[in-house]
C-alpha cells in the first residue's frame, strides 16, 4: 500500500486528469481548447490557484463552468474529505490507511477526531458559501438579471471561499472596485476559507480568547498583522499611481481597494485593480505575501501563516538564548525543524521553477517571479505573463501549482527514509554565520 502522501498526490493527479478530459469535450467550450490548456485549467482549479490561460466566462460553456466549479470545490475543501464523507454516508468503515491519507489531506498531526473535523469542514463550507451566494446576489442580480446574476453569485462565492480566484470576467472584479458589498463579502469569504477549519472550529467551541489554542491565537494574530501590513503597504506605494489607486476619486475607495488587494494576495486570487500596472516595490511585497499564504487545514496555499510566526519566534528566541514561546506555551524543537524544512523546500522549489521558466521566456524578470510565486502559493494573481509562456513554461507552472497544493513536505516525505537508526553519532561543531 502506498504511503499516505504518495496516495494523496495520486488522487489529486487523477482528479486533475478527469477534469482535463471533461474540459476537453466539445460541448465544454465555445471554442477549441487544446489538451495542454485543458490540463493547465484543470490543475489550476484542483489546486485552487486561479491562474488561467483561457477566459472562463467567454471560452467555457455553462457545462464547462460547472465542471470547473466542481473541481474548485473538491480541490479546496479536500478530495479525501469528500471521499470519506461519501463512504461514511454509505455506512462503510474508514480503515486506518484511509485515515492517515485524510490526515495528510487536512494537514493534521494525528488521526484523532478526524471524522468530526470532516463533518465540520463540510458544514462550514456549505453554510458560508450559501451565505456568500445570498449577499453577492444583491450585486450581481440587479446588474445581470436573475439567472445570470445568481450563477455569478454562486460561482464567485464558491471560488472565493475556496481561495481559487477564478472569475467569470477577464478583468476579475475590477468593475466593482468601489462596491461596498464586493469589498466586504468577497474578502470575508477569503478570510473564512483561508484561516483554517481547525481555527474556525476552535473559535466556535471556545468563544473566549484565553481558552483558544496556541495555534488559533497565532493564526489570528498573524492574519491581522499581515492584513494590516499588506493594506498599509499597498496604500502607501500605490496611492498616487494613476493606473491603480490614483484613478479612484475618494479616500474610502482607495482604502477599500488597498484592503481588498491585501487580503486577496494571501492566496485568494481576485483583484479589483490592474496588477500589471503596480509598481515593482508593490509587486515584491505581494510576492512575499503570496508565499506566506493562509492557514493550515484551510482552502489556502503558501507555507502558511503559522509557519512564518514560528520562524519569527524562533529567530527572536535564538538571540535571547531561550526556546521559542508564545501565549504561555513553548514551541518544541521538532516544530522548529519542520518550519525550517518547509521553508527551505518552498524556497528551493520556487527558485528552481523561476529558473526553468526564465530559460524559455525572456520577459520581465519580476513579472515571471510574480507568476511563479502565484503558482506555488496557489494564489492565482497574475500580471499577464502566464498566457505568454510556452509549453515548457506552462508545464513548470502546472508542476508548481500541484506541488503548492499537495504540499512541500510531501516531497520531503518521499525523499526521506523512514528507518529509525539506533546509532548515535558524536556531536560535531559547525561554524555558522
Amino acid at each position: 500500500m502506498p504511503a499516505p502522501p504518495v496516495l494523496l498526490a495520486g488522487l489529486y493527479l487523477a482528479l486533475t486528469l478527469i477534469g482535463a478530459a471533461l474540459l476537453s469535450l466539445p460541448f465544454a467550450a465555445t471554442q477549441d481548447i487544446s489538451v495542454g490548456d485543458a490540463i493547465f485549467t484543470a490543475t489550476s482549479a484542483v489546486t485552487v490557484t486561479g491562474l488561467s490561460v483561457v477566459d472562463v466566462g467567454a471560452s467555457l460553456t455553462l457545462f464547462g463552468q460547472v465542471v470547473l466549479l466542481v473541481l474548485i470545490q473538491i480541490g479546496g475543501v479536500g478530495l479525501m474529505t469528500f471521499a470519506v464523507l461519501l463512504l461514511s454516508s454509505l455506512g462503510l468503515q474508514i480503515n486506518t490507511h484511509s485515515r492517515h491519507v485524510l490526515r495528510e489531506d487536512l494537514n493534521q498531526s494525528s488521526t484523532h477526531d478526524l471524522m468530526g473535523l470532516v463533518r465540520s469542514v463540510i458544514r462550514i463550507s456549505l453554510a458560508v458559501e450559501a451565505a456568500g451566494v445570498v449577499v453577492l446576489a444583491l450585486v450581481f442580480v440587479p446588474e445581470l438579471g436573475f439567472r445570470q446574476g445568481l450563477w455569478y453569485a454562486l460561482f464567485h462565492s464558491v471560488s472565493a471561499f475556496n481561495n481559487a480566484g477564478f472569475g467569470l470576467r477577464a478583468d476579475s472584479l475590477i468593475q466593482w472596485v468601489s462596491d461596498p458589498i464586493i469589498n466586504l463579502a468577497v474578502p470575508a469569504l477569503f478570510i473564512i476559507g483561508g484561516i483554517g477549519f481547525v481555527v474556525i472550529g476552535d473559535i466556535m467551541e471556545k468563544r473566549r480568547w484565553r481558552l483558544l489554542s496556541m495555534h488559533t491565537k497565532l493564526m489570528l494574530v498573524g492574519t491581522v498583522a499581515l492584513t494590516v501590513y499588506g493594506m498599509a503597504g499597498f496604500a502607501v506605494l500605490e496611492w498616487t499611481n494613476e493606473d491603480t489607486l490614483g484613478r479612484l476619486e475618494t479616500v474610502g475607495a482607495k482604502l477599500a481597494a488597498s484592503w481588498f488587494q491585501s487580503v486577496t494576495t494571501r492566496t485568494a486570487g481576485f483583484n479589483t485593480v490592474d496588477l500589471s500596472q503596480i509598481h515593482d516595490s508593490t509587486a515584491l511585497m505581494m510576492i512575499a505575501l503570496m508565499l506566506v499564504g493562509g492557514g493550515s487545514a484551510s482552502t489556502a496555499g503558501g507555507i502558511k501563516v503559522t509557519t512564518l510566526m514560528v520562524a519569527l519566534m524562533a529567530t527572536v528566541a535564538f538571540f535571547k538564548q531561550r526556546s521559542p514561546r508564545a501565549f504561555g506555551r513553548r514551541i518544541g524543537p521538532d516544530q522548529v525543524l519542520k518550519v525550517m524544512a518547509l521553508t527551505t523546500i518552498a524556497m528551493l522549489t520556487m527558485l528552481t521553477g523561476l529558473f526553468l521558466v526564465s530559460i524559455s521566456h525572456d520577459g520581465d524578470f519580476l513579472d515571471l517571479a510574480f507568476e511563479v510565486a502565484s503558482a506555488f502559493g496557489t494564489t492565482g494573481l497574475s500580471r499577464g505573463s502566464t498566457g505568454e509562456l510556452d509549453t515548457l513554461g506552462r508545464t513548470v507552472m502546472i508542476v508548481l501549482m500541484f506541488l503548492g497544493r499537495v504540499g512541500p513536505l510531501t516531497i520531503g516525505y518521499l525523499l526521506a527514509t523512514r528507518k529509525v537508526s539506533r546509532v548515535k553519532f558524536p556531536e560535531g561543531r559547525v561554524y555558522l554565520g
